[in-house]
């Protein structure tokens, strides 16, 4: 299924979460492989759009709050390397809102 194409990414979880480092479930590292960083933090932004505009989302179960999806696929980073990635995203059931949870390296 396609997920709607104005789905909320909030600019704080790429650069408070994503692209900061940190002790546990650390990000940054795998996305500065692709040239991500804090200064290119627009650009990954833009990326995973595309990715939620090209390509289908998978159901990935319920929680409380809401139906998780997952969309696979690739990201091209500012430096050319490419990243196999799962990006999550939740339909919020108290607002039918469709947001961006996180984005790890697909295995």
């Amino acid at each position: 299924m396609k997920l709607p194409e104005n789905a909320i990414i909030a600019h704080e979880k790429l650069t408070g979460y994503l692209l900061r480092p940190r002790d546990e479930h650390d990000k940054s590292g795998f996305l500065a492989i692709g040239g991500y960083t804090s200064d290119y933090a627009a650009q990954l932004e833009s990326d995973i759009r595309s990715l939620l505009r090209t390509l289908e989302a998978t159901p990935a179960g319920e929680t409380p709050y809401g139906a998780k999806f997952v969309i696979r696929g690739i990201l091209t980073g500012p430096n050319g390397r490419t990243l196999r990635v799962v990006s999550v995203w939740m339909l919020e059931k108290p607002t039918g809102l469709t947001k961006f949870i996180t984005l790890y390296p697909d295995a």
